[in-house]
């Protein structure tokens, strides 16, 4: 078995190719250039693999697992993974993505040819670069581009858990999340929180590096307490946790992450990431993204993942932790359906972006074109399951693939850290989907199970505290810092949004006229991110 390193990002090219300084190929019909992973041949050279993992596996045992059972040994892999399968026997081409859709893969067809790559940006050469207007508008509402359409027309992802077989185009699944409620007598909370502390012993040492230290993101909330708690317990070599502010006079967590931190007497390195940070970073931070998302977290993502690179190769982060066992959506969601509104405006609603603003905010003419397209996440919702059951799997499937994991695995891996996270790993995630809903979610308790299965590793304080999120200051940093630019950059002469958007509910926004909810700065935030990641790919 042969296995290659490749570059920092790759491009498959199948149909009629020109082979030229690619790495490999097969004739004219296929070819595999510069890259971002490995490049491995099964033992009998019948099929050739490219793909990238978070690091677990390696492509070589990936590729000696196809040839012995194909998809369905998809399943066992224990990693995140991207990856295209080329048989030299049958001429067949296999597109593969992890089941939760930790890694990316985009396609894009061209005439007779099929375009592969896992960074979208590496595919603007191949097709037209026009505006995906519905992802355009679903974008305004959640902050990221839901589901297995892009911000551009011609270009898909490829689904998490499927495999996408050329010439014939035959999808196929492997691995989705089901939810299969149990309620047998005797399985109490204590069952419950015992069994899901077993699987995080298991699935955390996994996930730890074989040697040397090892860093994890840590906030303060239970998700990254817990990942902290047990990597502290199971990793032998030096645990480091990183944390962020935004100055200390400004709300901040580091009261709750330092507790964890000398709890378990580990070095604890915090960042203060300034306004003139956050601006400054956003184009590089949005040049490194696929889709664009409007998180405020992006940028101070990015910076994180750059000082701890000086220290360690892998990080740990609690992500997984909201959609699995309990998130902010839950509340509204649930009242919506006692005030008898309509549950895909309501679901829209609760990411509190621009969807009440869509009408005033989109120009005329685009407004009629995308008003009646259904949401990606439409037949998620319209199904028999309860409705928490619902939001469970919907922000399992659309919240993981397209917005949280995407998000972590590009940034990180620009630095040269390994991304891994163990509450999103396909086991977790199971099991959350098993879990009676009681025990996820009580009236405005959350995560029980999870506090529950940590209260002997974690602080009191951790395991009581509410569920605040991580809070980034935009709204002071637009009324104080920002305004000007974003006024440039949202209202001027060649602003890349001048074609989509309304400019007078900007001005109001930027003039901060009527903000009861304190939601402008936020929503300006998402408009000056699309419109950089707009400058950044054209």
């Amino acid at each position: 078995m042969v296995a290659a390193a490749l570059g920092k990002s790759w491009l498959v090219g199948w149909g009629e190719v020109k082979p030229e300084s690619s790495v490999w190929h097969e004739g004219g019909k296929l070819a595999i250039w510069g890259s971002g992973g490995e490049i491995a041949w099964t033992p009998s050279r019948r099929f050739v693999v490219v793909g990238e993992t978070t690091g677990e596996v390696a492509i070589s045992t990936i590729a000696k697992q196809w040839e012995e059972g194909g998809i369905d040994s998809l399943i066992a892999i224990r990693s995140f993974f991207a990856l295209v399968i080329w048989d030299c026997q049958e001429e067949l081409l296999y597109l593969c993505r992890d089941g939760v859709g930790g890694k990316t893969l985009y396609y894009t067809i061209s005439g007779k040819n099929v375009w592969i790559a896992p960074r979208l940006k590496t595919l603007l050469p191949y097709h037209k670069r026009r505006i995906n207007l519905v992802a355009l508008r679903d974008y305004l509402c959640c902050a990221f581009v839901p589901g297995t359409q892009t911000m551009w027309q011609d270009v898909q992802e490829l689904a998490p858990g499927t495999v996408l077989c050329f010439p014939s185009q035959t999808l196929h699944i492997f691995w989705q999340p089901q939810s299969q409620i149990r309620n047998k007598e005797g399985e109490d909370l204590n069952f419950w929180a015992t069994e899901l502390r077993q699987l995080l012993n298991q699935i955390v040492q996994e996930k730890l590096p074989r040697q040397g230290a090892v860093g994890v993101f840590l906030s303060g909330g239970i998700d990254s307490s817990a990942v902290t708690a047990l990597a502290a317990q199971l990793h032998p070599e030096k645990v480091i946790c990183y944390s962020i502010h935004f100055g200390k006079d400004l709300p901040h967590e580091l009261h709750f992450s330092s507790l964890v931190a000398r709890h378990y007497h580990l070095p604890h390195v915090l960042l203060e990431i300034s306004f003139q940070d956050m601006w400054q970073q956003l184009p590089a931070t949005m040049a490194l993204l696929d889709n664009p998302i409007g998180d405020p977290l992006t940028v101070p993502n990015l910076l994180l993942a750059k000082l701890a690179k000086q220290s360690v190769d892998v990080i740990l982060n609690g992500e997984g932790g909201d959609p699995c066992f309990g998130g902010p959506k839950n509340q509204p969601m649930l009242l919506s359906q006692i005030y008898g509104s309509s549950l895909i405006d309501c679901y829209a609603r609760s990411f509190h972006k621009c969807f009440d603003d869509l009408p005033q905010l989109l120009r005329p003419e685009i407004w009629e074109l995308v008003k009646e397209a259904p949401f990606f996440f439409a037949p998620d919702l319209n199904t028999d399951l309860e409705l928490l059951q619902r939001l469970f799997l919907i922000n399992i499937k659309y919240k993981g693939a397209n917005h949280i994991l995407t998000k972590v695995n590009n940034l990180l891996t620009a630095v040269g850290l390994q991304g891994r996270s163990p509450l999103f790993d396909p086991r977790i995630v199971e099991f959350s989907l098993r879990l009676p809903l009681g025990y996820k979610v009580t009236g405005a308790a959350e995560k029980i199970v999870l506090k529950q299965a940590m209260a002997n590793l974690l602080p009191q304080a951790i395991i009581d505290r509410p569920k605040s999120g991580m809070m980034v200051p935009v709204q002071l940093g637009f009324q104080k810092y920002w305004q000007r630019q974003a006024c440039d950059l949202l209202l001027g002469k060649d602003a890349p949004l001048t074609e989509y958007l309304q400019p007078d509910i900007i001005r109001s926004w930027l003039a901060y006229k009527g903000d009861p909810w304190r939601r402008y700065g936020v929503k300006l935030w998402l408009l000056v991110s699309l419109a950089i990641w707009l400058q950044q790919n054209r």
